[in-house]
């Protein structure tokens, strides 16, 4: 069914992110007053999570709330150039801090 694949696809972004940011299922449940429990349950898709939810969510892992839908750029019509700058993003967000600034710095210069 549709509805519980885009759960699933948010829950593992939400995953992801929180594990970007090197934080437990308790800690960010602590930062955005949810149990750890529900924090696991939208991590695996079990729960419909409300907008306002998951803007709790964003603010505890400092984030916006766009990068729970990575997945959404693939249903539109990106142009070629459009599609490389997302490659390019998706994996720089998977690197450390240091690679991610490391690599800026090497865009820009490429640029100049």
């Amino acid at each position: 069914m549709r509805n519980n694949h885009i759960l699933k696809q948010v829950g593992d972004t939400l995953r992801d992110l929180r594990k970007q940011k090197h934080l437990s299922q308790e800690e960010l449940g602590e930062r955005a007053g949810f149990h750890f429990s529900y924090i696991g349950k939208m991590e695996r898709g079990e729960v419909n999570i409300t907008l306002v939810n998951l803007e709790r969510i964003s603010t505890a892992l400092g984030v916006g709330l766009h990068q729970f839908f990575p997945f959404s750029y693939s249903e539109e019509k990106l142009t070629e150039k459009e599609k490389y700058i997302n490659a390019i993003a998706a994996n720089l967000r998977s690197h450390e801090l240091a690679k991610v600034k490391t690599a800026k710095n090497i865009i820009e210069e490429l640029l100049k």
